[in-house]
């Protein structure tokens, strides 16, 4: 489903156009003003802009210049009620993809938000991007980036910490790329001894390697950064030889190290890594794009309901996505859904509550608190340490402390913290 954000000034023309644009499939996002509509832009990007010419503050023109700045390539089309030539002229010359007069007629504007979409969104681009799920602003100008480097025959080097999502990211590079008709083989070079991994990848005694057996197709290495040192000489060797014009095989690679570390520290090949990173594409963590959390947490759950028809739950409450959304996840996407698949195989009641939560994050390393939660955890615990120190001596702990009795009082009855239990028993 596209999404389409609607701006304008007019709260009635806005509602309006929206439930226009609804009737139609579209999902739609409005803003009631140029620097809304870029808050909006900021939090969740939309696959084209709608927008008033003449609003208060920054009108459309100026706002057009500011999405093509921060994002590239996103379609704009201006309406305006004050449709001169000279409008027109402006708007098409800077590069806004299509400029309708009000009242907007309803099948023109069906038209060219469909023509647009048609340019900028093709179904193989959509069918691709489904396989990283994101609202996150920074990831989907990742993924339009990517889908650039899909289209060339060149090595791909996808970087990112653990369970970042290295492996889908490499199965949309291939669903985006010209081989996609053929097979993607996946090896992971860590998991798998070098004596055998070496027979693998490149065949033994008449065999053939995956090399051989990937021709015309693309082969993923993951962990590459987990090659031996002969291993690293010879992949270098054999991709040299396949890499004439247009590869028989299309190499891409992912690893969670610092490869430029490992370079330094003489673990890893100069010459590989610059082979190998030819384009390069590096995930966020999870932390980083908090708000995709309720999302994936959803269709991990519907992966998990497909799997096991058994499964009782069927969504989570307001407050366990929250709680979901707070936690630290050190394993990023693949520790989230982990964890979400372990709540659906214990839930025994359609949804997914908060206490359940708690109880996983626990076990799993907990939730991130707020910065008053923190402090006052620590202040407590710091409380504690100065009385068990001085034995319940609330001068000694005041001084020890900075403090003067009274505040220092005050504190303690802030954490309900009683003196008499730090005192020595005679």
């Amino acid at each position: 489903m596209s999404r389409i954000l609607l701006v304008d000034d007019d709260a009635s023309l806005l509602k309006l156009m929206g439930m226009r644009l609804r009737s139609q499939g579209y999902e739609v996002d409005t803003a009631d003003s140029a620097e809304a509509a870029l808050d909006r832009l900021r939090q969740q990007r939309a696959d084209l802009v709608l927008s008033d010419l003449r609003m208060g503050g920054m009108d459309g023109l100026a706002l057009f210049e500011r999405i093509q700045a921060q994002w590239l390539g996103l379609p704009v089309i201006i309406m305006t009620a004050h449709g001169t030539i000279p409008d027109a002229i402006a708007a098409t010359r800077s590069g806004v993809f299509s400029f309708l007069t009000k009242p907007v007629d309803k099948e023109a504007l069906f038209n060219t938000i469909e023509h647009a979409l048609s340019l900028t969104q093709p179904k193989q681009q959509q069918e691709w991007q489904s396989l990283i799920l994101t609202r996150n602003s920074q990831l989907q100008q990742l993924l339009i980036q990517a889908h650039s480097i899909a289209a060339m025959e060149v090595p791909v080097l996808i970087m990112g910490p653990s369970g970042s999502g290295k492996g889908a990211m490499a199965q949309a590079l291939h669903q985006a790329s010209p081989r996609r008709d053929q097979l993607l083989h996946t090896i992971n070079c860590a998991a798998i001894p070098w004596s055998l991994l070496d027979i693998q990848l490149f065949g033994e005694d008449g065999q053939s390697g995956l090399f051989a057996q990937a021709k015309g197709a693309t082969l993923f290495l993951d962990e590459i950064g987990g090659l031996s040192e002969s291993l690293q000489a010879k992949l270098l060797q054999v991709m040299a030889e396949y890499g004439q014009g247009t590869p028989e095989v299309r190499v891409l690679s992912a690893s969670h190290q610092n490869l430029v570390a490992a370079m330094d520290e003489g673990r890893f090949r100069e010459d590989l890594f610059y082979r190998l990173n030819v384009a390069n594409i590096t995930l966020p963590p999870l932390c980083a794009r908090r708000e995709d959390i309720p999302l994936l947490a959803r269709q991990a759950l519907d992966d998990y309901r497909q799997r096991h028809s058994d499964c009782a739950a069927m969504g989570f409450s307001p407050q366990a996505l929250a709680m979901l959304a707070s936690a630290a996840w050190p394993g990023n996407v693949r520790q989230l859904c982990n964890l979400v698949e372990q709540l659906a195989s214990l839930c025994c009641s359609p949804v997914i509550g908060a206490a359940m939560v708690e109880s996983a994050l626990s076990a799993g390393g907990g939730v991130i608190p707020s910065f008053n939660e923190a402090r006052a955890e620590f202040e407590k615990e710091y409380l504690i340490r100065l009385l068990r120190t001085t034995e319940g001596n609330v001068t000694l702990a005041a001084n020890m402390a900075g403090r003067n009795r009274t505040d220092f009082y005050k504190l303690l009855n802030r954490h309900s913290i009683e003196v008499a239990n730090f005192k020595q028993k005679g």
